[in-house]
């Protein structure tokens, strides 16, 4: 599996590649896996999961999302095809230092909020860590990898909605991948303003009070496992649970 992550502006290809990937962090960038599966390399979120089948397109236009097996094995079903929300939902993360608020965005990106919420109502996030902060040249806090490694992932995978013109400031949600189409169940939340490219789905934000709680997390600093700036935070935050509405 490959860690999702992303890249700082400076380092994008090789940061994008597992950092975010900004989606895993178990890549060493969110370029490699500490990324969803790009290595944003301190710099990106990434996805660590390695997937064996690339993600179709979703049809959300057709009403319709599509989240094909990526061949690795896990205790939770795929989302239903129908997006079962819309308009803006809201999550409680209650975690180790405090809640966190997202509003999720179903109308913008509803296959995205679809899988959110579907793993959220079965528990997968419960008892997970966010294992990755990067404090360098972009500020994000990566978490949804039930391994801890940046490398984990919920079994299944879905495309990118992206329409090109997103940004990363403080407050925004997004999904972590390991290249186009990549993604599973690691997130990241930005805490401050991050200069990454348009290449993870935006699917809501959180509010101050959750950007003041990362904000203090990220001030005890990472352990630097994937460089500077960029490992494990120091300050454990452990997502006891995720509430829906």
């Amino acid at each position: 599996m490959r860690a999702r992550s992303f890249t700082r502006p400076a380092l994008v290809a090789a940061s994008l590649t597992v950092a975010l990937s900004l989606a895993a962090c178990g890549g060493a960038d969110p370029d490699t896996k500490a990324s969803d599966d790009t290595t944003p390399s301190s710099s990106q979120p990434s996805d660590a999961t390695t997937t064996t089948t690339t993600a179709t397109e979703t049809t959300a236009a057709q009403g319709s999302c599509d989240y094909p097996s990526d061949g690795s094995s896990s205790d939770v079903s795929a989302p239903p095809a129908a997006p079962s929300v819309s308009g803006t939902v809201t999550a409680t993360v209650t975690t180790s230092v405090g809640d966190l608020t997202f509003d999720l965005d179903a109308d913008r990106t509803p296959c995205t909020v679809n899988s959110f919420v579907s793993l959220a109502q079965q528990g997968y996030f419960d008892g997970t860590h966010c294992h990755r902060l990067t404090t360098s040249g972009i500020y994000v806090l990566q978490c949804g990898d039930p391994t801890g490694t940046g490398a984990g992932g919920p079994g299944y995978s879905f495309g990118d909605e992206l329409d090109g013109t997103e940004t990363y400031g403080a407050g925004t949600l997004a999904m972590a991948n390991a290249g186009p189409n990549t993604n599973g169940s690691q997130f990241f939340i930005v805490y401050d303003d991050s200069p990454l490219p348009p290449a993870y789905t935006v699917f809501g934000k959180v509010d101050q009070a959750s950007v003041d709680i990362v904000t203090d997390v990220a001030k005890a600093g990472s352990d630097n496992s994937n460089g500077q700036g960029d490992g494990a935070p120091k300050t454990e935050v452990k997502i006891d649970s995720v509430s829906i509405g």
